[in-house]
C-alpha cells in the first residue's frame, strides 16, 4: 500500500491524475479522454501485478458478516465504510488479473457502444443534439443576436444598469432559439460588450453579466445539457428504482413505486423551465441592484431611436398589452371551467373501458408490505385494500369487452350530449388572433381602429356560427365551409394588423425567431411530440427563417419562404381536422379534397424547405453552418464513445463500487445527495460538463437515483450545478469564449472577477431550489408529466 490507502482509492487517484494530465496536454478532449483511460489502466495494471496495489475487501466467510446476514442486514449494504470493524482480506484490485480484466473492457465497450451510440433506445433522442446544434448555429448566422441587443438595448437602456438587463434578457432569448453557449458569448462578447464599456460600464460587471447570460442555454430549454442528462437520467432511474425495490422484497419498482419509473426528456424540458426563468431574473435583478448602489459604474444610456416607433402611453399600453389580453384569456378558461368551451371528438374506442384497479398492489410480500407502507403511509395502503375488497366483491376488474355497433352509437351519442358549445380548437384560434389584433392595436394606437375593428367582429361571427351551427356531428369539410366567411373577415383585418406590426421594430425582432421557439417548445412542453420531431422542426425553421433574412438583406421578394410557411401551418391543420388516411376502404369526398390539399400542401412546403437551403448555400451560410455542426456534435459523441471506455477501467478494478459504497454509508439521502453537488460543483472547476454528464454520472447515479428524491428535480438540480462549469475558473470555457474576443483593455482578471458575483447566484440558485423543489415539479404536474 501507498502512505496506507487501499489500492481501489489509488486507483481512483490514478485515474483521475490521468484525466487532468490529458485535458493540460493540450489534445482535443474528446481524444484525451480514452487516453487518460488507457493511460490510467496501463498503469494500474503495472502496480497490480507487481504486487502493490492491494484492496481490503470485507471477508465474506467471517463469523461477524455471517452474524449481520442472519441478523436480517440487506447484503447490499454491507461495506468497510458502514461496519469498519468486520475482518478483511487482502487481495488485488484486479480480482482475476488485468487481462480478464482488459478482456472485459473490450467486450462491455462494444456492447456499450452498441446500446448507447449506435442502436440503443437512446440514439432517437441523441439526434436531438444534432437538430437542436443545428438550430442553434443557423439561428446565430443569420446574425438574430445582432437585432436583439440592438433593440433591447433600446428598450432597457434608459434604466439604471440598463444596458446589461438587455444583455441578460437577450441571453435568456438566444438560450430558447440557439442554447449555443459559444456563440452565444462571442457574439454578445463582440457587440455589447464594447458599448457597455464605452457608456462607462465597469468591465468587471460587464463581462460578469455577459458570460453569465451566456450559459443560460444550459438550463433553459431547448437545452443539450438536458437532453444529453435525460437521456441517461431515464436509463439511471429505472436501473436504480428496480434494484431498490427487489432488494426490499417486492416483484418490481412499478408495484413498490404504485407507478412506473420513467423519466423523460421532455418532461425535464417542463421541469427545467421556471429554475431557467428564475437563474435570468436573478442575473437582471443583480445587474440593477449594481447600478442603484454604484451608478457611475452601470449608469442609464438614452440610446437614440430611429424616430420610426409611436409613443404609446401608459394607459394605452396597460390596456392592450396587459388588461385586454388577460381579461379575453381569463375569459376562455372561465368558459371552459363552465363547460362552454371544450373538446368535441366524438371518437370511442371498440372496446369498454376496463375497470379502474386498486391505486397500490396489495398482493406482496410481507417485507414489501411494511416497505411500501413506509414510503406511502398507512392510509394509503389501507385504502389500495378497500379498494381491492371493494373490486372482489363486485366480481373482480372488468378488463373490458368488444362494443357491438349499437353499444358504440349510444356511447357516441351520450359524447356528443356532453359536447361543449365551443370547441376547443375554435377558441383557441380566437384568442390567439384576437391577441395579435390587440398588439396591432397597442403599438399604433394613433391610427384608425376600424381595420381592426372589423377583425373584432369576423371572431365574433367565428365563435357565433360555431354556437349556432357547428357541432360535434358537423363533418370537418362542412366546418370550413361554415366558418369560411367569417375567417375571411378576420384575416383581411389581420393583413392591416401585420402591416402595423412590421413597423414596430420591438415587434419586426422578436416576433419571427419567437415564433419558432413558441413551435419547439410548444410542441414538447405540451406533450403533442417528443424532442427529436421537434428539434428537427426547430432546425428546418431556422433554416428557413434565415434564407428570409438573407432575401431581404438582398432586397428580393421572400414569398417563397412565406408561401412555405403558410404551407407548413396548413398541413397541421389539415392533419389535426381531417383523417388524411387513403388506404381505407371508404374514403370520403371531403377527406380525399383534404388529402389533395395535404399533398400540395407539403409539396409547396417541401420547396420551400429546398429552397432556403439554395439560398444559404448560395450566400456561402450553408456551408459553415454545415461544418460548425458536424464540428459540435462529433464532438460530443466522440466523448459520449470515450467516456464509456474510461467508465469501464473504473468499474473494472471496482472503483465504481467503492464509490456508490462510500455514498451508501450515510444514512441520510439529502447528506448523501448534498456531498455529490458538492463534488460536481469543485470538479465544474476543472472539468466540462460532457466529462461530468458521461463520466461522474454513471457512477454516482446508483445511488442519487435509487432513494426517494424525484428524478426531476434530481436531474434539474445537476443540470444548474453543471452550468457553473462554464464559469468557474481556470476551465470555464465562457470564460475562454469571452477572453477571445475582449478588448485588450479587458484584462483576465476583471472577468474573473466579474464572474464570481454570478457564480454566487448560481450557489443562491441552487439553495432556492433545494428549499422550493415545487419550483421544478409544479411545471410538470400541471401539465401532467
Amino acid at each position: 500500500m501507498f502512505f496506507g490507502l487501499d489500492g481501489v482509492e489509488i486507483g481512483l487517484i490514478i485515474v483521475f491524475l490521468s484525466l487532468f494530465a490529458g485535458i493540460l496536454s493540450g489534445f482535443p478532449v474528446a481524444f484525451a479522454i480514452p487516453g487518460a483511460g488507457l493511460f490510467a489502466f496501463a498503469i494500474i495494471a503495472w502496480l497490480d501485478a507487481g504486487g502493490l496495489l492491494i484492496h481490503n475487501a470485507i471477508d465474506a466467510s467471517s463469523e461477524g458478516y455471517r452474524a449481520l446476514i442472519g441478523s436480517g442486514v440487506n447484503p447490499d449494504t454491507i461495506s468497510i465504510f458502514r461496519y469498519p470493524d468486520l475482518p478483511t482480506m487482502a487481495q488485488p484490485v484486479f480480482d482475476r488479473g488485468w487481462e480478464t480484466a482488459m478482456d472485459r473492457n473490450l467486450s462491455f465497450i462494444v456492447n456499450r457502444m452498441n446500446e448507447r451510440v449506435f442502436a440503443g433506445q437512446s440514439i432517437e433522442t441523441l439526434l436531438a443534439v444534432l437538430m437542436f446544434v443545428m438550430m442553434g448555429i443557423t439561428l446565430e448566422r443569420s446574425k438574430i443576436a445582432n437585432d436583439l441587443l440592438t433593440t433591447m438595448a433600446r428598450v432597457f437602456g434608459p434604466l439604471p444598469g440598463g444596458l446589461a438587463v438587455s444583455v441578460v434578457v437577450v441571453g435568456a432569448f438566444l438560450a430558447a432559439s440557439t442554447g449555443i453557449v459559444g456563440a452565444t458569448v462571442v457574439t454578445m462578447g463582440l457587440l455589447s460588450l464594447p458599448t457597455m464599456l464605452r457608456n462607462g460600464y465597469s468591465p468587471e460587471l460587464s463581462t460578469g453579466v455577459i458570460a453569465a447570460s451566456g450559459t443560460l442555454g444550459q438550463i433553459i430549454p431547448p437545452s443539450i445539457v438536458i437532453v444529453l442528462l435525460g437521456t441517461l437520467a431515464g436509463d439511471l432511474y429505472s436501473a436504480a428504482q428496480e434494484a431498490r425495490a427487489q432488494s426490499l422484497g417486492c416483484s418490481d419498482a412499478l408495484t413498490y413505486l404504485g407507478k412506473p419509473a420513467v423519466v423523460s426528456v421532455g418532461t425535464l424540458f417542463q421541469a427545467a423551465l421556471l429554475p431557467g426563468i428564475l437563474l435570468a431574473v436573478l442575473y437582471a435583478l443583480y445587474a440593477f441592484g449594481y447600478a442603484v448602489l454604484n451608478p457611475s459604474k452601470a449608469p442609464a444610456v438614452a440610446v437614440e431611436h430611429d424616430g420610426r416607433g409611436e409613443v404609446i402611453t401608459r394607459r394605452e399600453g396597460l390596456t392592450w398589452f396587459v388588461f385586454a389580453p388577460v381579461a379575453i384569456i381569463a375569459g376562455v378558461l372561465l368558459m371552459a371551467e363552465v363547460g362552454m368551451v371544450g373538446s368535441q371528438n366524438l371518437r370511442v374506442s371498440n372496446f369498454s373501458e376496463m375497470g379502474e384497479g386498486a391505486s397500490l398492489r396489495t398482493n406482496v410480500s410481507d417485507s414489501c408490505k411494511a416497505a411500501m407502507i413506509d414510503l406511502h403511509g398507512q392510509a394509503r395502503w389501507d385504502a389500495a385494500v378497500a379498494e381491492t375488497q371493494a373490486i372482489a366483491a363486485s366480481g373482480g376488474l372488468d378488463t373490458g369487452h368488444r362494443l357491438n355497433d349499437a353499444e358504440i352509437a349510444a356511447a357516441v351519442d351520450a359524447k356528443a350530449d356532453r359536447a361543449a358549445p365551443i370547441g376547443t380548437g375554435v377558441a383557441t384560434i380566437v384568442v390567439l388572433l384576437a391577441l395579435v389584433l390587440m398588439l396591432a392595436r397597442g403599438v399604433k394606437p394613433g391610427d384608425s381602429a376600424a381595420p381592426l375593428a372589423v377583425g373584432g367582429f369576423g371572431l365574433a361571427l367565428v365563435v357565433l356560427v360555431d354556437v349556432l351551427f357547428i357541432g360535434p356531428r358537423t363533418t370537418p369539410g362542412a366546418t370550413v365551409l361554415l366558418l369560411a366567411i367569417p375567417l375571411a373577415i378576420t384575416f383581411w383585418s389581420l393583413r392591416h394588423a401585420a402591416a402595423r406590426l412590421a413597423q414596430n421594430e420591438l415587434v419586426r425582432v422578436v416576433f419571427p425567431p419567437l415564433m419558432l421557439i413558441v413551435a419547439v417548445l410548444g410542441s414538447i412542453l405540451g406533450g403533442i411530440t417528443n424532442p427529436t420531431p421537434a428539434a428537427a422542426l426547430g432546425a428546418g425553421g431556422a433554416m428557413m427563417l434565415a434564407a428570409y433574412r438573407k432575401l431581404r438583406e438582398e432586397g428580393r421578394d421572400p414569398k417563397v419562404i412565406i408561401w412555405a410557411t403558410i404551407a407548413l401551418g396548413a398541413m397541421i391543420l389539415l392533419g389535426a381536422n381531417f383523417d388524411l388516411r387513403i388506404n381505407q376502404d371508404v374514403v370520403t369526398a371531403e377527406n380525399w379534397i383534404a388529402y389533395l390539399a395535404a399533398a400540395a400542401a407539403y409539396m409547396i412546403a417541401g420547396f420551400g424547405m429546398i429552397y432556403s437551403g439554395w439560398v444559404l448555400f448560395r450566400t456561402r451560410v450553408l456551408t459553415p453552418i454545415v461544418r460548425e455542426t458536424a464540428k459540435v456534435t462529433s464532438m460530443v459523441f466522440t466523448i459520449l464513445v470515450g467516456s464509456q471506455l474510461l467508465n469501464l477501467v473504473v468499474i473494472s478494478f471496482g472503483g465504481e463500487h467503492y464509490i456508490q459504497d462510500f455514498l451508501r454509508s450515510f444514512d441520510n439521502e439529502f447528506t448523501v445527495f448534498l456531498i455529490v453537488m458538492l463534488v460536481l460543483f469543485v470538479l465544474g472547476f476543472v472539468l466540462d460538463f460532457l466529462e461530468i454528464i458521461y463520466i461522474v454520472i454513471p457512477i454516482v447515479g446508483p445511488v442519487i437515483y435509487g432513494g426517494t428524491f424525484d428524478p426531476k428535480w434530481v436531474t434539474i438540480m445537476i443540470a444548474v450545478n453543471l452550468q457553473t462549469s462554464f464559469l468557474t475558473p481556470p476551465f470555464g470555457f465562457a470564460l475562454f469564449y469571452l477572453r477571445g474576443v475582449a478588448p485588450a483593455s479587458v484584462t483576465t482578471g476583471h472577468i474573473y472577477r466579474g464572474i464570481i458575483p454570478f457564480v454566487g447566484i448560481q450557489v443562491l440558485g441552487l439553495a432556492l431550489l433545494w428549499f422550493v423543489p415545487q419550483i421544478v415539479t409544479i411545471v410538470p404536474a400541471l401539465m401532467g408529466g
